[in-house]
């Protein structure tokens, strides 16, 4: 399938209720961007098109034009196989990811299998200009460092992530809420420090409030906490 026709098809599947939708959702890009096409369709699309070997021409066309093909490389990527093949690609795609939907839809599924690789790779994306990179980065290291394969250097890690970019942030907001979840224990400490700034302290807490995973005794203590730091 070449990237006319992959273009043409995702036009002949786009919804305009959709498309409306996803623009509110996410209004960091420019409307005539989204053509409107639907993740679990653009998820088939991307498994056909690598059963049929086709994705090679697609994932070197960057950069794309349109916000749906850059969902459809995402999940591309989530296909692969053969993890140098997958680790190029994505070191290519990166840069040019521009929204946090585009971001959180990056998840290999080799990944699981790929600790160590990830693992080596995480300070560069951590230290990339680019804010998506950076919230990727941070969120690889929140699904795979934090349950069996726990490693206490990722908190250290995302708590030095500085940055003013508010999609950076509420990752991090997001990663500590995690952890206080998971590995509550080692979390809090840093949640003493103040997450760096009250503000992302205040992000974090809130994020342990709406995810309902987190004991009411626990999150007493965290408000305790947050009230002695000032």
């Amino acid at each position: 399938m070449t990237v006319c026709d992959i273009e043409k098809k995702l036009f002949e599947l786009s919804d305009e209720e959709y498309r409306s939708f996803q623009a509110n959702l996410i209004p960091d890009i420019e409307e005539k961007t989204i053509i409107g096409v639907r993740v679990p369709i653009l998820r088939k699309l991307a498994a056909d098109i690598v059963k049929e070997h086709s994705e090679g021409e697609f994932l070197e066309s960057l950069p794309h034009k349109y916000h749906d093909e850059n969902m459809l490389h995402a999940l591309i990527l989530n296909e692969l196989r053969e993890p140098n093949k997958l680790f190029a690609k994505l070191d290519e795609f990166l840069p040019y990811v521009d929204n946090w939907a585009v971001c959180d839809t990056i998840k290999p599924k080799l990944f699981k299998k790929l600790h160590a690789q990830i693992w080596e790779r995480i300070p560069g994306y951590l230290d990339m200009e680019n804010t998506y990179a950076v919230r990727f980065g941070i969120g690889m290291l929140m699904a795979h460092f934090l349950d069996e394969d726990f490693k206490e250097e990722a908190l250290g890690l995302v708590y030095d992530v500085k940055s003013d970019e508010y999609y950076v942030r509420m990752m991090q907001a997001w990663f500590f809420a995690t952890a206080l979840a998971k590995r509550y224990e080692s979390a809090v400490a840093y949640f003493e420090r103040g997450m760096g700034d009250r503000e992302l302290l205040s992000m974090t807490f809130k994020k342990c409030k709406e995810s309902h995973r987190i004991s009411e005794e626990r999150c007493a203590q965290l408000k305790k906490i947050m009230k002695s730091i000032g």
